[in-house]
């Protein structure tokens, strides 16, 4: 996989989707970023981009788990359990250190838990992390087209 065209971040914080957004255009990605504000904008996003193929689906999503309206464990419960959308890589990016999230995250077969970095320096550092991976080693489905809907 030479790029990575389509990444839904799915948080709340407008200061953690800045860092997000400011540390991936740092990356070689050039990813196509759309952001849901909730669990609830996030799920619609999926649910239309299923239903309506020109529109497709992302090819990763980063999830925080503290969402109003939808929990980020019901996000990723819902997209692990449907079938257009199960092979999908969630990120799981969360300031929670707790035990107890990180299994819940994992037993809802999130492929990867992390802990959002403390300074703006740590986030290059987990996004170049995770480009080397996805771009360099991982094989992802490629069923999905490159487009998410507005």
């Amino acid at each position: 996989m030479k790029q990575l065209p389509v990444i839904l971040i799915v948080e709340d914080n407008p200061g953690d989707v800045r860092l997000i957004l400011e540390a991936l255009n740092t990356s070689s990605l050039n990813p196509t970023l759309h952001v849901a504000r909730d669990g609830v904008e996030a799920a619609r996003l999926l649910e239309t981009g299923k239903r309506d193929p020109s529109n497709g689906l992302p090819h990763l999503i980063v999830l925080d788990l503290n969402l109003p309206k939808k929990s980020g464990f019901e996000v990723l419960e819902y997209v692990k359990r449907d079938e257009r959308l199960k092979r999908i890589p969630v990120i799981v990016l969360s300031s929670s250190q707790n035990p107890d999230d990180i299994a819940k995250a994992y037993d809802l077969h999130a492929n990867c838990y992390l802990t959002k970095p403390a300074n703006f320096d740590a986030f290059i550092d987990v996004v170049k992390a995770l480009e080397y991976f996805l771009v360099e080693m991982a094989h992802l489905p490629s069923t999905y087209t490159s487009r998410l809907p507005s």
